[in-house]
C-alpha cells in the first residue's frame, strides 16, 4: 500500500489517521463565518479544513432542480443555481482563507468543481486536491487536477467499481501518482445501516492504494469503525450551528462533536496498536499471579527422586512453569521441599 504526504503530514498504513474537517459551504457565503469555521477546525485538532470552490455559472444550469435533502433544508422554491450562487465565495476570499489557515497552522484544502476553480486553487498553492463524488466521472477535470502532480483524494460516492477505476486512470493519466480513495455513500445524512464500511477493505484490495472514509452518517461511530477497518483519512462535515440556514448544516457535526470525533479516533488508534504481539507492562505483573507453577503436592525429603504423584499445578506463576513438568520428573531434590512449596530450578539436581 502506497503512502503519501500532504504538507508535513504522512498518510498511509502506520501513520495517524488524517482528519479533514469538511466546512464545505457551511460558511453560507460569508467569509467571516468561514474564518470561524477554520478556527473551530483548529481547536478540534483536525489535520485539515476543507471548503468547496466553484463558479456557479460554470457548473449548473439556471433551471436545475435541487436534491430532495436540499429542498428540505433550504426550501423547494429556490433553484439549485440560486442556492449555489448565494453560497459562492469570491476568488479573493479563497486566497484570504488560505492565508488565514496558514496562520492558524492547519492545512487548507478545497474541492474544485470546475476547471477555473482548480486553476485558482493551484495558483493559491494548495498542497493537495479533494475531488468530490459528483465529479468522479468528470474525466477532463480529473485529468486537469492530475496534471498538477499533487496528492489527490478521490471520493467514490455514487460510483461503481468501473467508474472508480476510470476515475483513477484519468487522474493518473494527468500525472498524479499519490492518490487516496475515500469510500463514501452520498446522502445527507446516510443511515448507519447503509454505511457499508467493509467497502473500505474492498477498495484497498482492488486498487492497492490508501483508502479513507468520507462520513455522511450522523454522529461519530461510523468514522471510528472506519478507522478500525484501516481508513487512513476521515472526512466529516461540520458547522458552527446545526440550526443555521443552508443545505448541509443539519447533517454536520457541531464544534464540540468534531473535537470528540478527533479525540475518539486518536483513542481508537492507540487501542489498535501496531499488530505486534508483545507482553504489555501490566500483563507482566499479572502473569505471575494468573499463571501456574509446579508445586510440591506433599513434603519431599532431600535427595528424593521426583515422581508425578508428588507434583501439583498451582498459582502463583513465579516458579518452574507448568510446561516443564516432564523435565523435572526423575530429578532429585537438592533440599527438603515442604508441601505446597513452589519449585525453583535450584531445588533440583
Amino acid at each position: 500500500m502506497n503512502e503519501l504526504r500532504i504538507g508535513q503530514k504522512r498518510i498511509g498504513e502506520g501513520y495517524p489517521c488524517y482528519i479533514i474537517a469538511e466546512a464545505g459551504v457551511n460558511h453560507n457565503g460569508d467569509i467571516r463565518l468561514a474564518k470561524r469555521l477554520i478556527t473551530a477546525a483548529v481547536k478540534s485538532g483536525a489535520d485539515a479544513v476543507k471548503f468547496q470552490t466553484y463558479s456557479t455559472d460554470a457548473i449548473v444550469t439556471k433551471a436545475a432542480g435541487k436534491a430532495a435533502y436540499q429542498k428540505k433544508t433550504s426550501g423547494a422554491a429556490e433553484t439549485q443555481y440560486d442556492m449555489l450562487k448565494r453560497l459562492e465565495l469570491s476568488r479573493e476570499a479563497f486566497r484570504i482563507l488560505s492565508d488565514y489557515a496558514k496562520k492558524k497552522e492547519i492545512e487548507f484544502l478545497s474541492s474544485p468543481f470546475d476547471g477555473q476553480s482548480a486553476d485558482l486553487l493551484e495558483s493559491i498553492g494548495i498542497n493537495a486536491y479533494k475531488i468530490p463524488s459528483g465529479e468522479i466521472t468528470n474525466i477532463p477535470l480529473l485529468e486537469q487536477i492530475g496534471s498538477y502532480k499533487k496528492p489527490v483524494i478521490l471520493s467514490t460516492g455514487m460510483a461503481d467499481i468501473n467508474e472508480i477505476r476510470e476515475g483513477l486512470r484519468a487522474v493518473r493519466r494527468g500525472g498524479a501518482r499519490d492518490i487516496v480513495l475515500l469510500h463514501c455513500v452520498t446522502g445527507y445524512p446516510v443511515p448507519l445501516k447503509f454505511a457499508n464500511l467493509k467497502m473500505i477493505q474492498t477498495l484497498m484490495k482492488v486498487f492497492k492504494v490508501p483508502v479513507g472514509f468520507s462520513d455522511h452518517t450522523q454522529g461519530i461511530i461510523a468514522s471510528i469503525l472506519a478507522r478500525a477497518l484501516g481508513a487512513c483519512v476521515i472526512e466529516k462535515h461540520f458547522t458552527l450551528d446545526r440550526s443555521l440556514p443552508g443545505p448541509d448544516h443539519r447533517a454536520s457535526l457541531e464544534p464540540s462533536e468534531l473535537s470528540e470525533l478527533v479525540e475518539q479516533i486518536r483513542i481508537a488508534e492507540a487501542a489498535l496498536g501496531n499488530g505486534e504481539k508483545i507482553i504489555a507492562r501490566d500483563e507482566a505483573k499479572i502473569k505471575q499471579v494468573a499463571r501456574k507453577s509446579l508445586v510440591a503436592k506433599v513434603s519431599i525429603s532431600k535427595g528424593t527422586k521426583i515422581s508425578p504423584d508428588m507434583i501439583d499445578l498451582k498459582r502463583p506463576g513465579n516458579g518452574i512453569p507448568v510446561k516443564y513438568l516432564s523435565r523435572i520428573i526423575g530429578k532429585k531434590t537438592k533440599v527438603a521441599v515442604k508441601e505446597d512449596a513452589v519449585f525453583q530450578w535450584d531445588m533440583l539436581e
